[in-house]
């Protein structure tokens, strides 16, 4: 198959980006990846280079700084993504669509088109903003993307049953959907490193779904630190002093991080699935986390629980104090992570694309399509 797929720079879609067009192109598929939102960095670019020089042709990078639909300005995030599309796609000439972006269902290209509904913005705000959103311009023209890419999709997926659910109490899907849980693959350790009685997470500070506030208001009985960006697109946050802000880690340097600590806390109020939980726990930390409908989905039984700050200090002293129950926490959770693997995310996807091609007979005139279009 010859898969034209869209990610983002900016979050955890690029991480999902990664694992699947790893195992897409390790199966023999042919993979051309179109990313948006803001120029890749210099990690993204060397993993790009990589899987060049691995899989030669089957390959296709282009970066584009085209608007993500839910930036400050996204009056033409449509439009200009859909040039680079229409371009990529001529040269490419793929059997399939793949969007991590909603607006993109609506491409004019006579293939099957997905969408992975990572989050949106209206649920977002229903778990962080629970006054609404202020009406704005901005506001009418993302629900008219995401609505207008849901219209011409031929297939949404979801991460998990919670984000499909919440997505529909805003937006219409006529499609078929479907919950594909993601899946990682965290590298071994050369050596195991020390692991010390210290609790980490990870989360942009800037955006109140990481319920990262929360933390700066526990008197922890160890260090807490906190990976990630601390400001982005008119938006900032500076965290207290009681916690370590690490900054912006490169993969490596986080799973060092994962590591060397006991306990991941993931804190969101809003999260559609939760990566770095995922890959904190792969690494051999117990996971501590909010009570939210999703994270129960994704970790059951294997993950403690907590429901403010209060209950939270209570935990983190209970298995400071508690060795045994920490180390029980913690061989739960990985037992837990190690079912959401690369291969399974993978095989499901290829499942969709495979039912998707053969339920939709092909037009004879796809290449004057791709011509006509990206002219």
């Amino acid at each position: 198959m010859r898969v034209l797929m869209t990610t983002d720079t900016v979050g955890g879609v690029w991480t999902f980006t990664k694992e699947l067009v790893h195992q897409l192109l390790d199966r023999g598929n042919e993979v051309a990846l179109v990313s948006f939102g803001r120029d890749p960095s210099r990690e993204q670019r060397a993993w790009c280079f990589r899987m060049r020089q691995q899989h030669g042709d089957a390959f296709l990078f282009e970066a584009s700084t085209a608007t993500l639909e839910w930036m400050s300005e996204n009056e033409s995030a449509y439009e200009d993504g859909e040039r680079v599309l229409l371009d990529v796609a001529r040269r490419f000439r793929p059997d399939l669509l793949h969007s991590s972006q909603y607006c993109f269902g609506r491409v004019p290209l006579s293939v099957p088109r997905i969408i992975t509904a990572h989050s949106d913005v209206l649920s977002w705000a229903d778990a962080c903003r629970p006054a609404g959103l202020e009406d704005s311009a901005w506001l009418d023209r993302y629900c008219e993307l995401v609505q207008e890419g849901l219209d011409g999709a031929d297939c949404v997926v979801s991460p998990t049953a919670w984000t499909i659910e919440a997505l529909q109490e805003h937006f219409v899907i006529s499609c078929p959907v479907r919950v594909v849980y993601n899946g990682r693959t965290v590298p071994h350790a050369v050596q195991a490193p020390h692991r010390s009685l210290s609790a980490v997470s990870v989360g942009r500070l800037w955006d109140e779904a990481k319920g990262l506030t929360t933390l700066m208001r526990v008197n922890a009985p160890m260090p807490v630190m906190i990976a990630g960006e601390e400001s982005f697109d008119r938006a900032a946050a500076t965290p207290r002093a009681r916690l370590q802000a690490l900054g912006v880690l490169d993969e490596s340097a986080l799973f060092a991080t994962f590591r060397s600590s006991s306990i991941y806390i993931a804190a969101s109020r809003y999260e559609p699935f939760g990566l770095a939980p995922l890959e904190a726990a792969l690494c051999g930390c117990a996971v501590v986390a909010r009570n939210i409908p999703s994270l129960r989905e994704v970790w059951g039984e294997a993950a403690v629980y907590f429901q403010d700050a209060e209950e939270l200090e209570r935990l983190l002293a209970f298995l400071a104090e508690n060795p045994a129950a920490l180390r029980q926490a913690q061989i739960a959770a990985m037992a837990r992570a190690r079912q959401y693997s690369a291969n399974a995310m993978a095989e499901a996807y290829v499942e969709i694309y495979r039912g998707l091609l053969q339920g939709c007979a092909q037009s004879g005139s796809r290449d004057e399509e791709y011509l006509s279009h990206a002219a």
